[in-house]
């Protein structure tokens, strides 16, 4: 077992007891404690595409932090996120066209997951109950023709939704 306090994920403790101290990172590469350089092949898809420590990104959240670091999204909102969510919605309705109303930022894949199931289960709840949400996942107002009685999409929703 490690001699860690943390429980890493993805880690074979008994195989690998003790986890590469990593000091910093530049670009592609993570330099370990002792010394080494890594090649970063493992990092999320931010640090993949733009690499450690870019200058633009760094002087960004610096400047962001500055101001406010975070804040919950249950009752509040900031600016950037407003700006963001506007943007996004922008150009959702250049592709899918008019109907999409608002977004949902999540801090996780899992998290993301998580709320799209949820989602979807409140949504057929609903249309069980006798009380079809008013919108189908694609933001589109329902009709007959999107929601059939077994609960499916009708064509021109799935259509639209992809």
């Amino acid at each position: 077992m490690t001699s860690s306090p943390i429980w890493h994920p993805f880690t074979q403790h008994a195989l690998f007891p003790d986890s590469i101290a990593i000091e910093r990172a530049e670009g592609a590469m993570l330099y370990t404690k002792d010394g080494r350089a890594i090649v970063d092949g493992i990092s999320s898809w931010w640090v993949n595409t733009h690499g450690h420590c870019h200058p633009k990104i760094v002087e960004a959240v610096r400047a962001q932090a500055g101001k406010l670091e975070q804040v919950i999204f249950a009752g509040f909102t900031h600016d950037p996120a407003e700006q963001l969510a506007t943007k996004l919605l922008e150009r959702t309705r250049r592709t899918l066209g008019p109907g999409l109303e608002h977004a949902f930022f999540s801090d996780s894949g899992s998290t993301a997951v998580e709320v799209a199931l949820k989602m979807a289960i409140g949504f057929f709840q609903a249309y069980r109950a006798g009380k079809p949400p008013q919108h189908c996942g694609a933001g589109r107002r329902l009709s007959r023709r999107h929601l059939r009685r077994d609960g499916s999409r009708g064509t021109e929703c799935i259509q639209r939704a992809v």
